[in-house]
């Protein structure tokens, strides 16, 4: 399949007993090079130093010559055996090929340093650079990645081909795919960014010739590539050229596939147009390749949420219905492709009595065989609610169930009370705050304990084999401020939204409500917030067109708009109490000092007695760079002085100073 073809493949080798992580690049089996990467990844959710060494080249030793010597790898005997080959280049070299035009290749983290190594590929002429690349989705992470490429070959021209990874790696990342074929600044061809397909290939054909016109108008260029060639330097100790004479890539024929049909370059100053989906978009379909992935990898029959009518569970479900909708489109438009057989297997529909290259009707009708969704409602439940999510279970198509859970709560209740002698009360009717929590918290975990419940015997319930798989819906912003139940209904097996900030969410909802007709986001979007733990009010009906008066946003003390702030600037921005307070002054110059200090302290209290929460936290979506996950991207203590004596001492000695100053 690919003879005559240069491939590009990313592989580990070892060499001189160190591991390397290596393009190898290859023409009709025989590898032409092996070229290890210089830059490791280790930064976010990266830990790329763990298995690999940064390949660092030989020593200048003064002289260009020095600077362009082979090293040799010697490959497996199998090589020898099958191949023929004892021995192939090793290092930072590039191709020259018989009809002039020069190969280059970077990997992934070398495209985001400093000093990348396409610079100084491109001032040594090389005409096409390779990246093979495992860059994991975040939102408007793409916009970056764009920014990159455009830049660096509208600054040095050149031809830029990236590939990177597509789907779930088994863990918290989602890995977008997007292969583009960037030229002078220009995009020629870009894949899809989400998509349940494994592979996407995308072609264009590209005048060499453009490459080396737009490069000779750039006298500065000029200027530098000369400099380069003379001193030998380079980023990384500079490269030579592994001569390869059996082989070309332009001239005539080159443009020629198999079947005969001619591919003409693109005339100067055509350009595919960047593709980018808005925020809203990307917090809804990246999340429904992970989950599509989960599900097929995990062998489980389906998917069970507790699906509250609030805005995060009902997010939730619209990410699964996105996912019924992106795999019955695949499905439905190639019977027989990879993800029509593992969708038939998901859905139980691959058995001999099963029909024969059975798909989906419609995205219901795969809703109905693998989503499982519950309300758990008590007496502190409103009809709101209730309603919203029937109404959203039945546009989406999933097996959906009304369950009271009353009883159990009543059951534990009345097992502490003959234990102790007490019966806890909530606040508005006399208890403690430490009672109503508890009273809040039991509802909460029984919830999670039921959901366990159903996903284990639903399968059984309906005839059918197999186990579905818990979903979670807690947020960014809720993680960060501990603002959950620790083992309640955030606990679960898989968490789409658990990255995502509440805002966004909000926003994804609107556009689904467009997207996919799924009109009750409306109004679940414009819903306040609410968990529906303590009583109904007196003066509260319970009627489905009014909401319960507990909200989240008062429950915390802080809005959602001010967790996501605190969240940018406590991990992106590196804040401490004091640093974010002095930040915080100048964005909130509407509010006085000490309104600006009660923030803060408020907000690090409760980070600080709850971040234990996060080391329990179910396996989310990786989609914001403020991140709680205290797993693998998150990586801090998880127990701190919930006084901050130090830190609060200097914020409330700067507000006294700040306040002084405005008086006198």
């Amino acid at each position: 399949a690919t003879d005559d073809l240069l491939c590009d493949f990313g592989m580990p080798v070892l060499h001189g007993g160190v591991r390397y992580n290596c393009r190898v690049l290859c023409h009709n089996r025989h590898v032409l090079l092996v070229r290890p990467k210089t830059a490791m990844a280790d930064n976010g959710n990266y830990r790329e130093s763990r298995y690999f060494t940064s390949y660092r080249p030989p020593s200048a030793a003064g002289t260009a010559a020095h600077h362009q010597q082979q090293q040799i790898l010697l490959p497996p005997n199998l090589f020898a055996q099958f191949h023929g080959q004892r021995h192939a280049p090793f290092g930072l070299h590039c191709l020259a090929l018989a009809d002039g035009t020069t190969v280059g290749c970077e990997s992934c983290e070398e495209l985001w340093t400093p000093r990348s190594q396409h610079i100084d590929m491109a001032l040594r002429g090389v005409d096409i650079i390779g990246n093979g690349s495992g860059s994991h989705h975040e939102l408007r992470k793409l916009d970056a990645r764009l920014d990159l490429m455009v830049g660096a070959t509208r600054k040095c021209g050149g031809v830029y081909l990236y590939a990177n990874q597509r789907g779930c790696d088994g863990g918290r990342l989602y890995y977008d795919g997007c292969a583009m074929i960037v030229c002078n600044g220009r995009v020629l061809a870009q894949a899809n960014q989400f998509d349940v397909r494994d592979v996407e290939v995308i072609t264009a054909t590209v005048d060499l010739d453009d490459v080396r016109s737009y490069r000779a108008s750039i006298p500065s260029l000029g200027i530098q590539a000369a400099d380069l060639n003379s001193s030998g330097g380079g980023a990384g100790g500079g490269c030579g050229f592994v001569r390869c004479d059996d082989m070309a890539l332009a001239g005539h024929g080159a443009n020629i596939t198999a079947d005969g049909t001619r591919l003409h370059p693109r005339p100067e100053g055509s350009d595919e147009g960047i593709r980018l989906h808005k925020p809203e978009e990307e917090c809804c379909l990246g999340p429904a390749c992970w989950l599509w992935d989960f599900l097929r990898r995990s062998g489980a029959a389906g998917f069970f949420l507790p699906l509250s009518g609030g805005a995060d569970s009902s997010a939730t479900a619209t990410i699964v219905g996105a996912m019924c909708h992106m795999v019955t489109e695949a499905a439905r438009n190639d019977p027989e492709c990879e993800v029509a057989a593992e969708c038939r297997r998901v859905c139980r529909m691959d058995g001999d009595d099963a029909p024969p290259s059975w798909v989906p009707a419609d995205p219901q009708d795969m809703a109905s065989r693998v989503f499982h969704t519950a309300f758990m409602g008590t007496d502190n439940s409103s009809e709101a609610t209730l309603s919203r999510a029937k109404q959203l279970g039945e546009v989406i198509g999933s097996y959906h169930l009304s369950i009271k859970i009353d009883l159990m709560v009543e059951a534990i209740l009345k097992v502490f009370q003959l234990t102790t002698g007490k019966m806890p009360q909530f606040s508005s009717r006399g208890g403690t705050i430490g009672e109503d929590l508890a009273l809040q918290n039991i509802q909460a975990r029984l919830r999670m304990v039921t959901a366990y419940l159903f996903a284990q015997l639903l399968p059984w319930v309906r005839g059918r084999n197999g186990f579905l798989l818990v979903l979670g819906s807690a947020n960014v912003d809720e993680g960060l401020r501990g603002y959950m139940t620790k083992y309640d209904c955030s606990s679960a097996d898989l968490n789409p939204i658990g990255a995502i900030s509440k805002n966004d969410l909000k926003r994804m909802l609107l556009w689904a409500a467009d997207e996919y007709e799924f009109g009750v986001l409306r109004d679940v979007a414009n819903a306040p917030p609410t968990a529906e733990l303590r009583p109904i009010e007196e003066g509260e009906d319970g009627s489905a067109n009014q909401e319960h008066t507990q909200t989240d946003e008062e429950d915390m003390g802080m809005s959602y708009a001010e967790l996501g702030l605190y969240g940018r600037l406590r991990k992106i921005s590196r804040c401490g109490p004091v640093s974010m307070y002095r930040k915080l002054c100048v964005t909130w110059s509407h509010l006085s000092p000490h309104e600006v200090a009660a923030k803060v302290k408020r907000f690090f209290y409760y980070y600080s007695i709850n971040r234990h929460k996060m080391c329990t936290i179910t396996p989310a979506y990786h989609a914001e760079a403020y991140s709680p996950d205290d797993n693998r991207f998150d990586l801090r203590q998880f127990l701190y002085p919930t006084n901050w004596k130090r830190q609060f001492a200097v914020i409330d000695a700067m507000a006294d100073a700040a306040c002084a100053e405005d008086i006198g």
